[in-house]
């Protein structure tokens, strides 16, 4: 397992962690990390949009012109799709996009992008966040603190409400409850902090159905 510095908010060392194989050690599924964020993505657009077809579009009803005798293209309707002011052929009806992606799949993809941010050291714990009241000025001089740089995700816990304050109006800081982790997020950000509280542990681990099937640990130098 690896270890990790436990920091307070001054950036003083409290202790030490251990980072779990089985969360923050796996080989990072390249593929699979992909086709979740991929229904991430697809999950947040809305489908709301519409154009609408020739038997929608207000008037036409009247022939422009008779059927023979002008030298013209014969033409039933003005709200034809090749005419101005037409209908449109083929355009994009309301639909869902969400793609149905199974759970497993969601778990793994999650420990491969948190284990891809540990294996770059981009992984960062804090004792705890003692901010008295909402300072985005005290928020800035916490993270260069701890080492933070970049866009940085903040994992925040329940009790964490003045944190929260703190760190939302942060251009390049995108603040997270620990229940609402996801591969995008910690995809989209170069450093991802955690308290210790939120940090995920063993525990966590132990709630997949099958741990095995979902992610295997990086054999160390040693186990070869």
């Amino acid at each position: 397992m690896a270890s990790v510095d436990i920091k307070t908010q001054a950036g003083k060392k409290a202790g030490a962690t251990e980072l779990i194989d089985s969360i923050f050690g796996v080989e990072p599924n390249i593929p699979v990390m992909h086709q979740v964020v991929t229904a991430q993505l697809a999950a947040r657009r809305a489908g709301t949009h519409s154009t609408k077809t020739r038997a929608e579009v207000r008037g036409g009803g009247a022939k422009p012109w008779r059927q023979k005798g002008t030298g013209r293209a014969r033409a039933g309707s003005s709200r034809m799709p090749n005419w101005r002011g037409g209908g449109i052929a083929h355009g994009p009806k309301p639909r869902d996009y969400s793609q149905k992606t199974p759970k497993k799949m969601v778990k793994l993809a999650l420990r491969s992008a948190l284990s891809d941010r540990a294996s770059d050291g981009n992984v960062i714990v804090v004792e705890s966040w003692s901010f008295e009241s909402p300072k985005t000025k005290e928020a800035i001089a916490a993270l260069s603190a701890v080492g933070a740089e970049g866009k940085i995700l903040v994992v925040l816990g329940d009790g964490d409400a003045t944190a929260w304050k703190s760190f939302r109006n942060l251009t390049d800081v995108h603040c997270l409850h620990v229940g609402e982790l996801n591969t995008y997020d910690v995809l989209n950000n170069d450093v991802v902090v955690f308290t210790a509280a939120t940090l995920p542990t063993g525990a966590d681990a132990s709630k997949a159905d099958d741990e095995d099937a979902v992610a295997a640990p990086v054999a160390s130098d040693e186990e070869e």
